[in-house]
């Protein structure tokens, strides 16, 4: 009896979570504005699901910037299969949708600056992006990894008040 409760519960939970990396969702959660569209700079950082199991626990977060009139976003997130390239974890790449789907889980922004204050913040947060000291490191627990980053960003730049999700594991090692 113990092994048929065990064995259902198992597979009404394999049923919650996303167990395909390759077919999850990477679709624009419609969460930021459009660079072609709206030409004001911005600040996002977003959080979403961490992939599969680990959802349940910790979020992944990421840092979006997009200086006035540019065309695209800039995306700087940490992730450890960089790493497995010889690549730094910490990556960075040009997009028109910064708030796609991380795998399958939809994504909140918990920071969004525009406009002039953005414009005024987005050289600080640069500099802090450049000097981040993990950059070539990866640790799922206790950091550095992607929570890690944002929150760096945020005590080098305190004018960005910055406050990272309670799940944001990892967050803490930047303190």
């Amino acid at each position: 009896m113990k092994t048929l409760i065990v064995v259902t519960m198992l597979s009404l939970l394999s049923g919650c979570t996303q167990s395909d990396w390759r077919t999850a969702s990477r679709e624009s959660a419609g969460l930021a504005l459009d660079p072609a569209t709206d030409t004001q700079a911005s600040i996002e950082i977003y959080a979403a699901d961490a992939f599969s199991w680990r959802g349940w626990f910790a979020v992944h977060t990421w840092l979006a910037i997009k200086p006035e009139n540019a065309p695209t976003y800039t995306v700087y997130e940490v992730v450890s299969w960089a790493l497995t390239k010889n690549s730094p974890a910490l990556t960075e790449y040009e997009t028109i949708t910064p708030d796609r789907y991380w795998y399958g889980a939809k994504p909140e922004k918990i920071l969004s600056i525009q406009g002039a204050r953005a414009t005024e913040l987005i050289p600080k947060v640069l500099i802090a992006v450049n000097y981040y000291p993990w950059a070539n490191e990866y640790t799922l627990f206790p950091g550095p990894n992607s929570n890690t980053f944002p929150a760096w960003v945020g005590l080098q730049v305190p004018e960005l008040e910055l406050t990272m999700p309670f799940r944001a594991i990892g967050s803490g090692y930047a303190h």
